[in-house]
């Protein structure tokens, strides 16, 4: 009875339209279409940043570096600090560092855009009394968001890309 059970569990899984995205590996739709993005410069050292996890992340998506460039991911990226908490002598004990990355996938053959998006993420940062510190947990918050939106990127990418003809 638990073999009948299992067997139409999995009939009904195959039946409800979902597909593996990575199907076919680094030969599949996504990862060749992934490998073939070139990302172009970004301006600032988040943007540096921010472009060497997209990097980073489509070569490990993609399968492997060296493919012809098909797409190029043109990002304008936006950082900000804000001041959150007051303590009791008027100066920040808290900030909020956000970077926003607004991003067009351009078809490098025709230039038409294949896909206009925003991604963004935000960390919370205290403000101690050593400089050094504070400005050492803003570079880390700088490098973590980074990484996070270059994920967010590349997933996005990934689902326009498994919907290409």
């Amino acid at each position: 009875m638990r073999g009948f059970c299992a067997l139409l569990a999995l009939a009904l899984l195959a039946a409800c339209g979902l597909k593996p995205m990575y199907a076919g590996g680094s030969d599949g739709l996504v990862a060749r279409g992934l490998a073939g993005v070139e990302v172009a410069p970004i301006e600032g050292r988040g943007g540096w940043l921010l472009r060497n996890a997209l990097k980073d992340r489509l070569v490990e998506s993609g399968g492997g570096a060296g493919a012809a460039t098909r797409y190029i991911l043109d990002v304008r990226l936006d950082e900000d600090i804000e001041g959150l908490g007051l303590l009791g002598d008027d100066t920040i004990g808290r900030e909020r560092f956000r970077l926003r990355a607004r991003y067009q996938l351009v078809d490098a053959a025709s230039g038409e855009i294949v896909l206009d998006a925003t991604s963004g993420s935000d960390a919370g940062i205290d403000v101690v009394s050593s400089e050094y510190a504070t400005i050492a947990a803003e570079q880390t918050a700088r490098e973590n968001l980074a990484r996070d939106v270059a994920g967010r990127i590349v997933t996005r990418l990934a689902l326009e890309l498994s919907e290409q003809p």
